[in-house]
């Protein structure tokens, strides 16, 4: 009795602790889902906001768009390598190294949040322009680098594979006509009439020969006819 008592005791502390267990990774996973979703909220708002500047002349609008054109370089080559790395281990390198550029680019893009949102004095914001935008040309220049790269492997990789799959399926259709012999076709060696595999006559070609066969084994009427004359021919005096 008291076994039985301690083992359900002990089966009621499993399955509370993973019962908290899964309580904690789901609230985890809700989390992660809700700051996702508002981190793409956010985002888009600043990319309207952004368009929305990028409209107007001046300095403000260049660096608005000098924003806009740095995050979609960003955005592309983030997306041609998440889709890459689950098909092809080897761009994980890469990955790694984008991340380090990410942190660039996060650095620079917030350098350019604060002129554009704080910075009062417009001759300033012109005099820091050029700066920024050599800095973003930079980085925009090795993410595209990075993207191509990976299109580019993508694209051989599927070639490659698309080669191999040609010469498969060309063996494999060899291999479902092994039935026929070379010159089959253009001797007709298929036909009803004619020989078979093994060289033998058709149905035709034996017909045929057994017509033949029993035509010149049978006799005529001519050759019964002069045997009746020579049975009833009388015999000459010798």
């Amino acid at each position: 009795m008291e076994f039985v008592i301690g083992l359900l005791a002990l089966l009621f502390v499993l399955f509370t602790v993973l019962g908290a267990i899964a309580v904690v990774k789901t609230t985890r996973a809700v989390k992660r889902g809700v700051e996702r979703a508002g981190g793409q909220v956010r985002r888009t708002v600043e990319d309207t906001a952004l368009r929305a500047r990028g409209a107007q002349p001046g300095p403000v609008g260049e660096l608005a768009r000098v924003r806009l054109e740095l995050r979609a370089s960003l955005d592309g080559t983030r997306r041609a390598l998440e889709a890459g790395v689950r098909h092809d281990p080897s761009l994980s390198e890469a990955a790694a190294l984008f991340d380090r550029l990410q942190e660039h680019a996060r650095q620079l893009d917030g350098e350019l949040s604060l002129l554009m949102e704080r910075e009062p004095d417009r001759a300033r914001i012109a005099t820091r322009l050029p700066e920024a935008r050599e800095r973003a040309e930079r980085i925009k220049a090795s993410a595209d680098s990075l993207r191509f790269a990976a299109q580019d492997r993508a694209r051989r990789h599927s070639e490659d594979e698309l080669a191999a799959l040609s010469e498969q399926i060309e063996l494999e259709a060899g291999a479902l006509r092994h039935w026929i012999t070379p010159g089959a076709e253009s001797s007709g060696a298929e036909l009803p009439g004619g020989p078979d595999a093994s060289g033998a006559p058709g149905i035709e070609g034996r017909t045929g020969t057994a017509a033949r066969q029993g035509k010149e084994s049978a006799p005529g009427p001519e050759a019964d006819f002069g045997t009746d004359l020579r049975k009833g021919r009388p015999q000459s005096a010798s």
